[in-house]
Formats: structure tokens, sequence, C-alpha cells
């Protein structure tokens, strides 16, 4: 199919459509990552919007349950759902199961709905390597809200922030307490965190686990993006469908507040920045698996592995090889040493 007639199919809402446009922009083939370019920008110029929701938490907190549960809710009230479901891949055959579909067999018969689950593959901190331009193809598809499902994360994965408007963080009963609400890294970038699976005996623990992480946000330095009140901890129950009023009613007061603010803008523009950067180095990186490149790295390691030259030395002569104009004591900073720098 030719990559307008896809564009156009794509911007239609046809669902088979946009299975195609995602399959190809995933694509590692050097033809399809130029066709994908060009469709990604045919679309982007419908110029449209749908509130993306980031959803994180450990293996076993009901991700996919709640994701039901909270899409057929979305679809009752009149909207159009996509879910971004990523698998991790294995690390021995780089395989993936991809069922995360089969969890969702009533949202995946609904019309209004459409779900995609995609692997990992070596991409780390949660979400795939192109769920960024799957993301861009199901808001040009005109679907209201697009959730993308990350694999089960730990406390420093926090990529999937980058990829979404609100991000909960969902957590399961008795996870922590006051001092594992307050740590770094995920708990800081989450917009709502939500305890799931407060039904039958383990309700007053999700209570309490909740009121934890209450407190624990309080003590958190205010951000700028957030209204009064946010980040906030709330209780739901998937199985029941508790709460997820709620989470929606606070999600649309969320996004008005930033949209009024100017803070919608501003987000989506600095999240359009880190993606450009990262772009940049995944490129350079795959410079790296090229064959003059990759030839000087072998070398390099096998002298590496036999001791006789250290890993940070053969690091600076494959780059100074690779790029002559390379050169570790020029006194070029990266642009992370940049930012990181106090």
């Amino acid at each position: 199919m030719e990559i307008a007639e896809l564009a156009a199919e794509v911007l239609d809402g046809n669902r088979r459509a946009l299975s195609r446009a995602i399959t190809l922009v995933e694509s590692t083939r050097a033809e399809h990552r130029a066709q994908a370019t060009s469709l990604l920008e045919a679309v982007s110029r419908a110029s449209r919007e749908a509130i993306r929701i980031g959803l994180s938490g450990t293996p076993g907190v009901g991700k996919s349950t709640f994701i039901e549960s909270f899409g057929l809710k979305l679809v009752a009230q009149g909207l159009r759902v996509a879910v971004l479901a990523v698998d991790p891949s294995s690390a021995r055959t780089g395989g993936s199961i991809l069922g995360d579909k089969t969890r969702m067999e009533q949202l995946a018969r609904a019309p209004e709905a459409f779900i995609r689950p995609s692997p990992s593959q070596t991409h780390l901190g949660g979400v795939a390597r192109r769920s960024r331009e799957a993301v861009a193809l199901c808001e040009a598809a005109g679907f209201d809200v697009v959730l993308i499902e990350t694999v089960g994360v730990g406390q420093s994965e926090t990529m999937v922030a980058e990829l979404s408007d609100v991000f909960l963080l969902l957590l399961a009963p008795a996870g922590g307490d006051e001092l594992q609400g307050v740590k770094r890294g995920i708990m800081e970038v989450a917009d709502m965190i939500v305890v799931n699976k407060a039904d039958g005996a383990l309700k007053p623990t999700a209570t309490r686990t909740c009121a934890d992480y209450a407190g624990a946000l309080r003590l958190l330095r205010k951000r700028p993006q957030d209204p009064e009140g946010f980040p906030k901890a709330l209780t739901v129950s998937a199985v029941e469908g508790s709460g997820l009023d709620q989470v929606w009613q606070e999600i649309e007061t969320l996004v008005s507040w930033r949209r009024t603010n100017g803070h919608w803008a501003q987000q989506r523009a600095a999240q359009a920045q880190h993606w450009f950067l990262d772009e940049i180095r995944q490129r350079l990186l795959a410079r790296l698996g090229e064959r003059n490149a990759r030839a000087i790295i072998d070398r390099l390691s096998v002298q590496v592995a036999e001791g006789g030259i250290t890993a940070t030395h053969a690091a600076e002569q494959a780059l100074g090889q690779i790029w002559p104009e390379f050169h570790v004591g020029s006194g070029a900073e990266s642009l992370d040493a940049r930012n990181d720098r106090p």
C-alpha cells in the first residue's frame, strides 16, 4: 500500500490500517524506516490530540485488569480508547508472548477500542522502542484516550512519563510505607498513585496503604505543573469497578488545569525535545553496529577480554577510529554531562 493511501486510512480511523502503520514504524529495516518517517509526517498534519495516560506498576498489580475496567468505563461514555501494551522480551531469544490482549477480552470486542501489544525488545524503561510513534498514530486515528501499559517495572524506570500527559502508578495493598513513598524515581514523577485490589479482605489494607502514600506525597516538593492537591493517592477495585469514576474525574481535572495554565503545551514540547535527542542517541548506537565499526569493536573486545587493554582505553580507541574527530580529552562535554552538572 502507498504511504499516502495508508496515511489517509489511518486518519479515517481504519483499525486495520492503524495496525499496519504501527507494524511499519516498529520495523527496523532501513527501507521501512524511511517509509515510517514519511507516514508520520503525513499524519502529523492533522494535529489531533488525545489524552495520553501512562500506567506502570509491578508485575501482578493488575494493570491489564485495571485497563479493561477503566477502558470499558470510557467507552460507555462515548470515548474511543486505544491501548498500547508493552510485553517484556526474552533476554535469551528476544521473543515476547504478547498476551496482554487476551486479558482484555471484553474491551477487545468493543468497536470503539483498539488494543495493540508490542515487544519491549532490548529497550529499557518499561516501554517499546517505537511506543512514541505508535501513540502518535493512535492520536491521528482519532482516539480520544491512549492508554500506555508498561512492562512490570521498578522504581527507576520512568520512561513512560515522557510519553504521557498523565502518569498513573498502580500499587498493590501492603506495598510499602511512607518511606517507600518519598523515595525518588518513579514516585516523584507519578501524577496519581492508584492502589488497586481494594476489595474483599484486602480493602482495609488497601485503605491503609493509600493513606501511607497520601501522607508521603505531601512531603514531596510541589511541582509547578500540578494544581493544589496533586499528586494524590486513590483506591480502586478493578474487579468490582469501584473508584474508576473518581480516577477519570481526577484525570479530567488535572488535564483541564494544565491546559488552562499552559503546562500541557510546555510538557508536550519538552517531551518532543526528549525524543529528538533520544533518536540521535539511538542512531549513533546503530552506527556502531555497521560492518566497519563492528570489526573495530570486535578486535578491541578481544584485547579487553585478554587483559591487554582496559575497557576505558579500548572505548576511547574504538570511538577515535570510528569517528576520527572524536577526542575524549578535547574538553568537549556530552549533553548529559552538562545537564547533570550542578
